[in-house]
């Protein structure tokens, strides 16, 4: 299984009923500190969900990186996160 099904894979796990968008943006960062040949390096992720809405961006954050577990989170170099109520 790939890094971008398990991001999605846990993210849906713990997001029911959101939208969930996860691209690889490694290749626009070669030559980039993190960079791995083949991608899986650098992810942009959106997700737009009900159960932000209560929750300021650093509360958003920390559910997404908890959401995804160390271990994920420690084969992965750059995260960009786009997160939004409905």
């Amino acid at each position: 299984m790939t890094k971008t099904d398990r991001i999605n894979k846990a993210l849906e796990a713990s997001f029911k009923g959101s939208e969930i968008s996860v691209v690889d943006d490694s290749e626009s960062h070669r030559g980039h500190a993190g960079f791995a040949e083949g991608g899986e390096s650098h992810f942009k992720i959106k997700i737009v969900w009900k159960g932000f809405e209560t929750l300021s961006l650093i509360a958003r954050h920390r559910a997404v990186h908890e959401a995804l577990g160390k271990d994920l989170l420690n084969e992965i170099h750059a995260l960009a996160l786009d997160l939004k109520s409905e």
